[in-house]
C-alpha cells in the first residue's frame, strides 16, 4: 500500500485554498506535535514530521503545481487506493484542550508584566507629585 498522499495527510481536498491548508495544519500540528500530544513520542514526531512536509509542500504554490503533476501521472499509472489519513474526525474539531504548563506561564508572565508596569507608572507619578486625574481645560472652564 503506497504512502497517503499530502491532501490526505491534511485532511483537505486537492482543491484546498491556501487557508484551509493552514487551518488543516494548525489543528493537526496541535494534536500530534510531540509536547501537545499523548500519542508515544516516536509515533508523534513521526507524524508530526509527514505533516510539516506535506504543508511545506502544499504551502508553496510553485511545488505544489510540481506535486500535483506528480500525484497525476502517479493515478493514471496505478489508479486510486484507499489510505490512512491522519486528519481528525469532524466531532473532535469542536473540542477545547486544556492549557499546557507552557501556555500557564506565559499567561502568568504577561498579567504579572501587566500588573507591574501599571504599579510602575503610577508609583513614579506618585514620587514626582504629579497629579493623578488631570481634568482638561475645557471641563475647568465649564465649572
Amino acid at each position: 500500500m503506497s504512502a497517503p498522499s499530502h491532501y490526505q495527510r491534511l485532511g483537505v481536498s486537492p482543491d484546498a485554498s491556501a487557508e484551509s491548508l493552514r487551518q488543516a495544519f494548525r489543528l493537526l500540528s496541535k494534536r500530534y506535535h510531540p509536547d501537545t500530544t499523548a500519542l508515544p513520542q516516536p509515533e508523534a514526531e513521526a507524524a508530526f514530521r509527514e505533516l510539516q512536509g506535506a504543508y511545506s509542500v502544499l504551502s508553496d504554490p510553485d511545488e505544489r503545481r510540481r506535486y500535483d503533476a506528480q500525484l497525476a501521472l502517479m493515478s493514471v499509472a496505478s489508479g486510486p487506493a484507499p489510505q490512512r489519513s491522519l486528519a481528525l474526525p469532524p466531532q473532535l474539531l469542536q473540542q477545547r484542550r486544556p492549557l499546557s504548563g507552557g501556555e500557564w506561564l506565559a499567561l502568568l508572565l504577561l498579567v504579572s508584566a501587566a500588573l507591574f508596569s501599571l504599579l510602575l507608572g503610577v508609583g513614579l507619578a506618585w514620587l514626582r507629585g504629579v497629579d493623578l486625574v488631570q481634568w482638561p481645560s475645557w471641563w475647568l472652564e465649564a465649572r
